[in-house]
């Protein structure tokens, strides 16, 4: 990723004793050597995008069956939503920290959406997140009941199981979804 911060010459971007990396913050690196800096709590290029299978299975989703995704548009995608997911989460991130929080949570995510002028998201996804903690909150009931009073009485722990009882329902996340009055 390019950025428009900092002096022009990489080289002289070592002199300083930064490096950037996503979103344009800059973390202190040494100025030692390349294994030094790896040591030195640098975010490699790796760690900070969503891995490329993930992404592409995702594009594929949409798209018809015999469609193809070429390695550039996926490695796009790729930077893109890596880019998107940074941005909101360090807003997020900013709202706690000035709450003096440590941890961030769902409902942060959809208050830094909404705050960055996605409205529509946010609200989408505020109706999903209420959906899983109800969903959450029905497993953790149904999992603290004695055995006999579960779903499923007369089934064994090993077919619950087998069944997908102890994971969370799957949800239908749709956006395009008519908002409720």
């Amino acid at each position: 990723m390019v950025d428009n911060i900092g002096p022009k010459n990489p080289s002289s971007r070592k002199e300083t004793g930064f490096k950037y990396c996503c979103n344009n913050y800059a973390a202190a690196v040494s100025t030692a050597g390349a294994d030094q800096e790896e040591t030195s709590g640098l975010i490699k290029e790796q760690d900070r995008l969503l891995p490329i299978a993930n992404v592409g299975r995702i594009m594929k989703q949409i798209l018809p069956p015999n469609a193809k995704v070429s390695k550039e548009a996926k490695e796009t995608m790729q930077e893109c939503v890596s880019e998107f997911i940074s941005f909101v989460t360090g807003e997020a991130s900013d709202k706690c920290h000035k709450e003096k929080r440590k941890t961030v949570n769902g409902d942060d995510v959809c208050w830094a959406l909404g705050n960055l002028g996605f409205d529509d998201y946010a609200e989408s996804l505020k109706r999903y997140l209420i959906k899983y903690r109800e969903a959450e909150g029905e497993r953790a009931a149904n999992q603290n009941k004695p055995a006999g009073a579960a779903a499923g009485e007369n089934q064994t722990t090993e077919e619950r199981q087998r069944r997908g009882a102890n994971s969370p329902p799957p949800f239908s996340f749709n956006l395009m979804e008519k908002r409720r009055a």
